[in-house]
C-alpha cells in the first residue's frame, strides 16, 4: 500500500498498522460511516459494529467482512483493540456515548448534535478532555468543495468584512412525521446551518437569536409539536446579521446553499443540481437535482472521517471541535426558547438549557 495524502495533507504510513475503527449505529448515515472505514479510507479499517437493535449490526458487519458485531455497545468501548470509535446512533443518544466512549480511551467522532443540552453537551466535552482523546463532531459542510473554499476566500480577505450571511436546508419530503422528535428542524437539521454561519463569519460569535416556525407541510401535526418550516435570525458579536431557514418539503430535491455578503463583494455556495448539465426544451428548461443527502454531501463524508482519522494518527487536534457543536446547540436551544416565548433570546441568558 502506497502513502495515503489526505485532503488536509497529512500521510498515512504504508507501514504503520491500520487503524482500527468500532462503529456504533447501524442505521442510514452508521452504514454509509461503515462502508467509508471499511473501503474508502487506507490505513483504515472496520474492526467492530455495535447496535442494540437484533441483527443490525451482524448485517452491516457481515456486509463488509468486518470481523465483530455485537448488540452490547459497552463491550465495543472495552474492547482493547479498538482505537477510536465513530457514534451514529440516534440524537439524544449521543452525550452518553460520547462520555462512555471516552472514559475508556476511545477517540471519537460523533455525529451531530453532539447533545440536545448545553449541559450534556459540557459533559461530552469535559470527558473528552479528562481522557486526552480526540473529539470530533459531523459537520459535514466545512468539508464540502464549495463551503471549504468559501471560508478559503473569506479568511484571505476576499469579501471584506461579512455583514449578511445566509444558509438553509430544504430535506425533499416528510415521509414518517410520526417518528420525528419535537424541535428537530433546530436540533437535528438547522444545527448544520447554525455551525455552517459560525464557520463562514470566523472569529465572530452570535449573541442574539428570534425564530419563527409552523407546520405548513404537515399542519395536522401541528399539536404534536412537531414543526416542519423554520426561519432563524442571528445576531453576531461583529455585528454581522445572518438567517437560517429550513423547510422539510423541497419537491425538487435536497437543497443546501449558503451566501457571506461583506464590505468587499458576495459568495455563494450549494447547488440542489446532480450535474451542471441544463435541458432545454418542448416542456421548458430543466435540471436534474439531487434528492438524498449522501448524493449531495458524499464527498464531504468522507473527507470529514478522513480528517478525524487522521487526528487520532496524528494527535493532532481535531478540526471540528465539541465546543464548535456546543456553540451550534446553543443557536438552536435559543430558537427553541424563541418559538416558545414569540420574542428575540439572548444567548448569554440560556445558562445550561
Amino acid at each position: 500500500m502506497s502513502p495515503h495524502v489526505t485532503d488536509h495533507g497529512a500521510v498515512a504510513s504504508a507501514t504503520a498498522p491500520p487503524l482500527a475503527m468500532g462503529l456504533v449505529g447501524a442505521g442510514r448515515m452508521g452504514a454509509f460511516h461503515a462502508r467509508t472505514l471499511a473501503q474508502r479510507l487506507p490505513g483504515v479499517r472496520l474492526a467492530a459494529v455495535a447496535d442494540p437493535a437484533p441483527g443490525a449490526a451482524r448485517a452491516l458487519a457481515d456486509e463488509l467482512g468486518c470481523p465483530t458485531a455485537l448488540t452490547d455497545i459497552d463491550r465495543l468501548f472495552s474492547d482493547p483493540g479498538i482505537d477510536a470509535v465513530v457514534i451514529a446512533t440516534p440524537a439524544r443518544t449521543h452525550a452518553d456515548l460520547v462520555v462512555a466512549a471516552a472514559r475508556a480511551g476511545k477517540a471519537v467522532y460523533c455525529e451531530k448534535p453532539m447533545a440536545v443540552s448545553l449541559a450534556d453537551a459540557d459533559r461530552a466535552i469535559d470527558a473528552a478532555r479528562e481522557a486526552g482523546v480526540q473529539l470530533q463532531v459531523g459537520f459535514n459542510r466545512r468539508y464540502d468543495a464549495g463551503f471549504r473554499a468559501a471560508r478559503a476566500r473569506i479568511d484571505a480577505g476576499a469579501v471584506g468584512t461579512p455583514q449578511l450571511l445566509r444558509s438553509l436546508t430544504r430535506d425533499p419530503n416528510l415521509a414518517d412525521p410520526a417518528r420525528i422528535p419535537q424541535w428537530t428542524i433546530f436540533l437535528e437539521t438547522l444545527i448544520h446551518d447554525f455551525d455552517t454561519l459560525r464557520f463562514l463569519n470566523p472569529g465572530a460569535e452570535p449573541v442574539e437569536v428570534c425564530a419563527m416556525a409552523d407546520a405548513l407541510v404537515r399542519p395536522d401535526f401541528r399539536d404534536r409539536g412537531l414543526l416542519d418550516t423554520a426561519v432563524v435570525t442571528i445576531r453576531f458579536d461583529n455585528g454581522a446579521l445572518a438567517t437560517a431557514e429550513a423547510s422539510f418539503q423541497a419537491v425538487y430535491g435536497y437543497d443546501v446553499r449558503g451566501e457571506v455578503f461583506g464590505s468587499g463583494g458576495m459568495l455563494t455556495m450549494g447547488d440542489a443540481r446532480r450535474t451542471h448539465l441544463t435541458s432545454y426544451g418542448p416542456d421548458g428548461i430543466s435540471a436534474d437535482c439531487v434528492t438524498y443527502d449522501q448524493d449531495l454531501f458524499h464527498d464531504a463524508y468522507v473527507a470529514e472521517l478522513a480528517d478525524f482519522t487522521d487526528s487520532v494518527r496524528s494527535g493532532r487536534a481535531t478540526a471540528v471541535t465539541g465546543e464548535d457543536a456546543r456553540a451550534a446547540l446553543a443557536i438552536a436551544l435559543a430558537s427553541v426558547h424563541s418559538v416558545t416565548t414569540g420574542g428575540p433570546v439572548r444567548l448569554d441568558a440560556l445558562k445550561d438549557a
